[in-house]
């Protein structure tokens, strides 16, 4: 019996002229489940050796993202989690050396969180497989693809942000 994935493939091998839009899009939704799988894995994987849940892997990998100093608040509505699961998530984080609190010296009831450096040296050194999976990739690719890739990939995320503004 064929895998999903492999029916897609065949789908998307079938459908090389007019009216292969449905196959394709199956099989773009069907590399994409197949890369969150492979990637939520890896994420699974590292949260399980140390003492974490997937959430504070996504925690962490937000602070990190962050484009300024992350907040308990903004993680909160970054991760669409209440409050006290928030403040469960960087306690877990906090003790497991990943993060640290910070007060704003301006305003001491400002909290920011802040990835200590030799866990995020750790982190790196565990997704590294993962970096070099993606660099492998993207030699594969030209410059004008691989701006088409990024290009969708922010356009599919921003869609997917809207979705989970559009549930509150």
């Amino acid at each position: 019996m064929a895998t999903a994935n492999q029916r897609g493939q065949h789908a998307h091998e079938r459908g090389t002229g007019a009216g292969s839009e449905a196959s394709d899009l199956y099989v773009l939704a069907a590399q994409l489940r197949r890369m969150n799988g492979e990637i939520n894995r890896l994420v699974q994987s590292f949260a399980g050796e140390h003492g974490l849940h997937a959430t504070d892997v996504q925690a962490l990998a937000a602070i990190l993202d962050a484009q300024e100093p992350m907040t308990p608040g903004r993680l909160r509505e970054h991760l669409g989690l209440t409050s006290g699961a928030v403040t469960a998530c960087v306690d877990r984080l906090e003790r497991a050396g990943h993060v640290r609190r910070v007060r704003e010296s301006a305003d001491r009831r400002v909290v920011h969180l802040h990835y200590v450096p030799d866990a995020r040296a750790a982190a790196r050194t565990y997704f590294r497989p993962l970096a070099e999976a993606a660099a492998t990739t993207c030699a594969r690719f030209d410059d004008s693809e691989l701006t088409a890739v990024l290009r969708f990939l922010a356009a599919l995320n921003e869609e997917l942000r809207l979705m989970r503004s559009d549930d509150r």
